[in-house]
């Protein structure tokens, strides 16, 4: 039974600060542990008298200082120890200890990730929306990663038809990334949700898109992937999102690269070929979505991809 209380929260931001502390052991040892402090102390050590130096007070002064500012700056702090932590979260290996948010935090348990190539084809960025919008209008939380292209026009056409969208980021929520998307990021902001496993000033950098899609992954429920090559985001996210037991819906214009057909060759992978049969399968998803709410209405009739 882990202790949701400031102080582990602070020794937890304390850990996380160590010089060379990777994140994904930190949260393994603090739940095996069932404390942040706990292993902070082991990690630091705690002064023998009251008077002496003590690297553990220490520590937890500048966590707690910095959790002060970031509530201040209206940034959501999220961890592991926290009930509003993302629940879906904690089924991967990735699991980050904490996450940072700017909006609503909501129990999103009908989310479909809609990803792809930063340099679309107009057919690609026509199959974004017409998913993004079905799926908004039928009540299902679009997520994506704010990238150029298929990402920008999945949160786009979520927001155009009244929807919830979430957009995991590989920068810090103080970030602008990319620039052309500022404007995007805060209405989503106003309308939605933006989330980051990244301190809040984080820079973006070739570690943590990566990262990003493990924890976009995690966070929805299946992942629709519309263009990617080989070496691309979206392709890395189909491949976590089967680690993780999500399904993955393919476009069939992908089963032109052979990661796609090999891909589409696994349990748990769909191959679509019209706007009709995607919104289906997205449908059928969604139904088995453990705790779900009740079933959805039917989702609306869209033209062929």
């Amino acid at each position: 039974m882990l202790d949701n209380s400031q102080a582990q929260v602070a020794a937890l931001v304390a850990l996380l600060h160590q010089p060379g502390a990777r994140w994904t052991e930190i949260a393994t040892e603090v739940l095996a542990e069932g404390s942040a402090l706990a292993v902070l102390c082991r990690h630091l050590g705690a002064a023998e008298t009251l008077f002496a130096e003590d690297p553990v007070r220490d520590a937890l002064k500048a966590a707690r200082t910095e959790l002060q500012a970031w509530a201040a700056d209206g940034i959501g702090v999220h961890s592991l120890f926290d009930e509003a932590y993302p629940a879906r979260l904690r089924d991967i290996h990735q699991m980050p200890p904490i996450v940072f948010t700017r909006g609503t935090l909501a129990e999103d348990r009908r989310t479909v990730a809609v990803v792809g190539t930063r340099k679309p084809t107009d057919h690609g960025v026509g199959i974004a929306e017409t998913c993004a919008t079905a799926l908004a209008e039928s009540g299902i939380t679009v997520v994506s990663g704010l990238a150029a292209g298929i990402d920008t026009a999945a949160h786009t056409a979520a927001l155009r038809a009244g929807g919830r969208t979430v957009a995991v980021i590989g920068t810090g929520v103080n970030r602008h990334y990319p620039a052309a998307n500022r404007v995007l990021q805060n209405q989503i902001v106003k309308d939605g949700l933006v989330l980051s496993q990244f301190w809040p000033d984080a820079p973006p950098g070739k570690h943590t898109f990566p990262m990003r899609n493990a924890v976009m992954s995690g966070y929805a429920a299946a992942t629709v992937v519309v263009e990617a090559a080989y070496r691309s985001g979206a392709r890395m996210q189909a491949r976590l999102a089967l680690q993780h037991g999500r399904p993955v819906v393919l476009a069939d214009s992908l089963l032109q690269h052979d990661w796609a057909r090999e891909y589409a060759s696994r349990p748990g992978v769909h191959v679509v070929s019209t706007a009709n049969e995607l919104v289906a399968t997205v449908d059928l998803i969604v139904r088995q979505i453990p705790d779900s709410p009740q079933a959805l209405e039917g989702l609306p009739r869209l033209v062929d991809l």
